[in-house]
């Protein structure tokens, strides 16, 4: 997206790779449909940035969301809305847009260089790549770092650059959208990993997140949980275990569910009670009946299934998770997103230091900063 905006605005643009091949983790988003954007209000889809939220509001202010449909639909991907306000072109992946993208860049005249990768700055500024040929040093007017957070390092991003921007102030990376370590049962473990938990609700720290999420052998993972994840994440760092609780019937308040279950069980068997009169699928039995095997109270059946608790013993590596948390400080870059101590040396995307749950937030801030500083770059090079 920098090197689109840059060339638009008549920079002559290289882009180097040290990947094979290009936007390897686009690829791996649409795998899961290419989520864009959100189409919520913009204070509202703001507000999911957090402490970065001052920040990115200027960028993605100036390409918000429906700027972003437009540029796909402009690249022949039409965009529809999801049921849940989520944004995804009707193709559902990421290589028709890609392909598309890709033809745009070199009718711009964009150069790519693949299997380059960066090793910093040369005494006089010129930038250091090791190449299919040996070291390679180029010099530009100006230079756009999107050297990526530390999620999916086989796709190109593995978060070793802070060491190669020696005195310039960086967060340790951190997972961020990643699943959590629960100790299940041998039983539970065994017979229920890899089954979904559909229409529930995830709370902790006073937040409840409706959703899905997916049972595994080591823990928990998926929507429901990711939305959480910052602050479990941060209450794990501080305490070592937390307990999150599990509604599994968020669509009924305790006082249905409690008549619902009173008095009804006759000679059915606990699973069958919970099955036929709570509506439990035989993931949510199961995990009722572990709950009670660990102590909880079989008196009030409904409280514990609105509230089943969780013991979260730790978070899955970063190398597994959806994104990460970390990067690049805010004091480090100006407005314009320039690193104050390399001037003409600009950053954009997940190196800078902001975190957003999974929704559509996290592909539009990097679009939205990548737009930023292809335009802010060109002006400086112009200038140059």
């Amino acid at each position: 997206m920098a090197a689109e905006a840059a060339a638009q605005s008549g920079a002559a643009v290289l882009v180097a790779d040290h990947m094979p091949s290009p936007a390897r983790k686009l690829l791996i988003a649409g795998r899961g449909g290419l989520n864009l954007t959100h189409s919520e209000a913009l204070p509202t889809f703001l507000k999911h940035y957090g402490s970065a939220e001052p920040h990115l509001t200027p960028h993605i202010r100036a390409f918000p969301p429906e700027a972003l449909i437009a540029w796909a639909e402009g690249l022949g991907q039409p965009c529809f809305i999801g049921s849940s306000g989520r944004v995804f072109p009707r193709a559902m992946k990421a290589s028709p847009l890609l392909r598309a993208w890709m033809a745009r860049l070199d009718a711009l005249g964009v150069r790519l260089l693949v299997r380059h990768r960066w090793l910093g700055f040369s005494p006089d500024g010129a930038a250091r790549f090791a190449a299919p040929d040996g070291e390679q040093q180029i010099n530009a007017n100006a230079t756009i770092l999107a050297l990526g957070g530390a999620s999916w390092p086989r796709l190109g991003s593995d978060g070793s650059w802070p060491a190669l921007l020696p005195g310039i102030a960086t967060r340790p990376f951190a997972p961020s959208n990643m699943g959590f370590a629960i100790p299940w049962s041998e039983h539970l473990r065994q017979r229920f990993a890899g089954t979904p938990l559909k229409r529930i609700a995830l709370s902790f720290g006073g937040v409840t997140q409706r959703g899905e999420a997916m049972i595994t052998e080591a823990g928990i993972e998926g929507g429901a949980i990711y939305a959480l994840s910052a602050t479990l994440r941060d209450a794990l760092e501080g305490q070592g275990r937390v307990t999150l609780h599990l509604d599994l019937r968020p669509d009924l308040s305790l006082a249905d569910l409690t008549a619902r279950l009173a008095g009804r069980r006759g000679s059915l068997s606990l699973a069958n009670h919970l099955r036929r009169n709570a509506g439990l699928a035989p993931v949510g039995v199961a995990l009722v009946q572990e709950a009670l095997k660990a102590g909880a109270q079989q008196s009030n059946l409904a409280a514990l299934i609105k509230a089943l608790p969780l013991h979260v013993t730790g978070c899955f590596p970063i190398a597994r998770a959806i994104s990460s948390a970390g990067g690049l400080s805010w004091s480090e870059v100006d407005e314009e997103l320039i690193l104050r101590r390399l001037p003409g040396v600009f950053a954009c995307g997940e190196m800078l230091d902001w975190e957003a749950p999974t929704g559509g937030y996290l592909l539009q801030a990097c679009f939205s900063t990548g737009r930023a500083v292809g335009l802010a770059a060109a002006r400086h090079a112009e200038k140059a």
